[in-house]
């Protein structure tokens, strides 16, 4: 691997540090916000057995938190999801522009090289 190779890597590698979080917070939301639906179901069903009574003061609460439990996981997932995606977009454009720089620097360079070189001058 040529020298500008392994710097565009290693750039790559430093640009990309911390979208696994992002990556992880928009993959894990949903279910985190699943469970508390579940939970919260399980609570309301719990109230029911309890009170001997499905009346909706009994069912409500539980409900509720189900429903907020499910709508912080999307609050949660959604921009971190989008923020990755666009992230993911910046880092590949970027990573492009250094390949097209670096083969285009190496090109300059190669020709600046191959005139300044002796015994290579026509008489």
């Amino acid at each position: 691997m040529a020298i500008e190779g392994r710097s565009e890597a290693a750039l790559g590698r430093r640009i990309r540090l911390g979208m696994g979080l992002l990556a992880t917070i928009g993959a894990t939301s949903p279910f985190v916000g699943l469970f508390g639906t579940v939970w919260g179901i399980m609570n309301s069903f719990i109230g029911i057995s309890k009170a001997q009574t499905t009346n909706l003061a009994v069912v409500a609460p539980g409900i509720a938190e189900a429903l907020l439990a499910t709508a912080i996981g999307l609050f949660a997932a959604i921009p971190a999801l989008i923020a990755y995606n666009k992230l993911q977009g910046d880092v590949a454009r970027a990573q492009a522009r250094m390949e097209s720089f670096a083969d285009e620097f190496s090109s300059i360079l190669s020709r600046q090289i191959d005139q300044h070189l002796p015994g290579d001058k026509a008489a």
